[in-house]
């Protein structure tokens, strides 16, 4: 008896060891694996049948999953690595056995395109597939989401241009009419492109503008990675040498690095027929004239038409000012009796400072910190008297909670946006009696306030007095209360 007690123990671990081990087996039988995916590459945004195509096909197969558990298609990041992966849009999900599906997905419209993405399957258990292969038998693809699928022009579509001797000028991508974003490419900044001159592409161009320094036929294509298209190209520009004109060059009046004095430095370009001016690579508007003066640094660069001929000239522009900082947001929001410090840093020499408050300058407030402790639009000026004189501005907004709704405003201002004198619908009642004065003791209203009207009843009938002073007296349930008002243009 004992013998076989011992025996019927050691046979209940054996089975409670085998039923433990058969779940863990189980659960790590539990896998996806991927079909060979329907496409060689994702290229989505392309017209069909009137409207942007984004609909792509997955099927996988997958064994000892929990009926509850879901299954979504997952993108890697543009480089090809999943640690920081790209969810996609599940459209519809399609049994096709218990052990078999397809998932209907779209892409991100705002995809960063590249030519290295993969693609795999995830489990809402955690539970992930290999990389899918595609048609090719490779596991890596293009993936673009195409903001723009049509021709576009260039140079102002104009088929011709005339290089300078020793010049160069500027090809861009044209943007007639930036307010209708499908007009142009130059309207998605995402887009990169192809730059090519006499149909052979041009390395390391893929920007909305070229610069031209030799004569030939040139054209863009939107860079799409394996899914571009030729349709997506501009027209042919064909640029031809003249032994007219000149090289530009652009003098800073104040030198370069200038010393600002207040009004900026001029610059001048080379004297031609017409000037079109840039800043960083982007155009300043309405600017056309020979000279242009600012005070901010930069690459400044100026397209000169000499005349059937153009070139362009540029300067790396630099300030030898100052360098200065704020602690403070734009905007700030205080509560009710919370104060905040605002301080500035500069590497100014011998900075001196000065601090505004609604434009009015506060007295006394002269170092780089200041206790603010009311609402208002405020203001530090920053200051180097010495070596190159100069100044910066920081502009801050401090708003706070709402004034009481009892409070009586105590000033109309004739020049602002509304004229007259309110009182708080808290006093506008039937049971409250109000009484309105003039300095001289003319009764210029008295009735209850309900029948008070700022606009209609407005006892400013005729500004003669410079600040004219009148007198109120509001009696309610809770009180009676008197004071002032003065008007002010």
């Amino acid at each position: 008896m004992i013998r076989k007690t011992t025996l019927t123990f050691f046979n209940c671990i054996i089975i409670l060891a085998l039923l433990f081990l058969s779940e863990v087996n189980l659960y790590a039988q539990s896998s996806i694996s991927p079909q060979q995916l329907p496409f060689k590459d994702i290229c989505a945004g392309d017209i069909v049948d009137g409207a942007k195509y984004n609909e792509y096909l997955a099927t996988f197969s997958y064994l000892n999953f929990a009926s509850n558990v879901t299954f979504s298609v997952q993108l890697s990041d543009e480089f090809g690595s999943f640690n920081n992966p790209t969810a996609t849009t599940t459209l519809d999900v399609i049994p096709l056995s218990s052990t078999e599906q397809t998932i209907k997905f779209a892409i991100p419209k705002t995809l960063n395109g590249s030519n290295t993405y993969s693609l795999r399957i995830v489990s809402s258990n955690g539970i992930n597939s290999p990389r899918a292969q595609n048609f090719s038998g490779i596991y890596s693809f293009s993936a673009y989401y195409k903001d723009y699928v049509s021709s576009f022009l260039i140079n102002k579509n104009k088929d011709t241009a005339t290089l300078c001797s020793g010049g160069s000028f500027t090809l861009t991508v044209d943007n007639l009419t930036p307010e209708v974003k499908e007009s142009s490419p130059a309207n998605y900044p995402n887009i990169k492109y192809k730059w090519y001159k006499d149909n052979v592409l041009i390395s390391g161009q893929n920007l909305s503008s070229l610069v031209v320094n030799s004569a030939g036929v040139y054209f863009a294509e939107l860079d799409y990675g394996e899914c571009s298209s030729v349709n997506y190209s501009s027209n042919r520009v064909t640029v031809t040498s003249s032994s007219s004109g000149s090289g530009v060059t652009i003098n800073s009046s104040l030198g370069n690095p200038f010393c600002s004095n207040g009004t900026g430095t001029v610059l001048t370009a080379t004297a031609g027929n017409s000037y079109k001016w840039f800043k960083d690579g982007k155009e300043i508007s309405g600017v056309t004239t020979r000279t242009y003066t600012t005070n901010e640094s930069g690459t400044y660069t100026v397209d000169v038409d000499f005349g059937g001929c153009k070139a362009t000239g540029s300067i790396n522009l630099s300030s030898n000012g100052f360098n200065a900082s704020i602690d403070v947001a734009d905007t700030v929001a205080l509560a009710e009796g919370e104060t905040i410090n605002v301080s500035v840093t500069t590497d100014a020499t011998s900075p001196s400072y000065e601090w505004f408050l609604n434009d009015n300058l506060i007295a006394g407030a002269t170092t780089n910190t200041y206790l603010v402790a009311a609402v208002g639009s405020y203001k530090v000026k920053i200051s180097q008297a010495l070596g190159c004189i100069a100044t910066k501005e920081f502009p801050f907004k401090v708003t706070g909670p709402a004034p009481p709704a009892t409070v009586i405003p105590n000033i109309v201002s004739l020049s602002g946006s509304y004229p007259y004198w309110n009182i708080p619908d808290a006093y506008k009642t039937a049971s409250t009696k109000v009484i309105i004065m003039s300095s001289n003791g003319e009764i210029m209203f008295d009735d209850v306030g309900s029948n008070y009207d700022p606009q209609v009843n407005s006892f400013i009938k005729d500004f003669k007095n410079v600040n004219p002073v009148y007198y109120y007296v509001i009696q309610s349930d809770t009180g009676e209360k008197k004071g002032s008002i003065t008007v002010i243009k």
